[in-house]
């Protein structure tokens, strides 16, 4: 189980997988569909799909010439119960420690000048 989390959890860390996995929410969506809103190429978002199937969030499935992409819960599932085991910890807000992140390391970056 721990192999998979990681390969779960490893699928989410990327900005654009999870902005994938969200537009799968609403429906099942053509490949080209699912990369038309990105700027980069067919080439790496079939890169970004094959990581979320690897992992289990997604499926994917050839109808005619098509190649459809549909959300799978369950991988999702077995991460959520795995961090509902810290169930002294209130939901995560990943959005939010995203951003608090991203504050941290721009923080962390910034040149700290010397009194002279």
């Amino acid at each position: 189980m721990t192999a998979n989390l990681d390969t779960v959890f490893s699928a989410l860390a990327d900005p654009t997988r999870r902005s994938i996995l969200a537009m799968l929410l609403e429906d099942d969506m053509a490949v080209t569909d699912v990369a038309e809103p990105f700027q980069m190429s067919l080439t790496a978002i079939s890169k970004h799909l094959g990581i979320l199937a690897e992992a289990g969030l997604i499926s994917r499935e050839k109808r005619g010439r098509v190649i459809w992409c549909k959300l799978e819960p369950d991988a999702m599932r077995a991460a959520s119960v795995w961090m509902q085991g810290f169930g002294q910890f209130e939901p995560v807000d990943l959005d939010a420690f995203e951003r608090f992140l991203e504050g941290e390391l721009t923080d962390s970056e910034t040149p700290v000048e010397t009194q002279g």
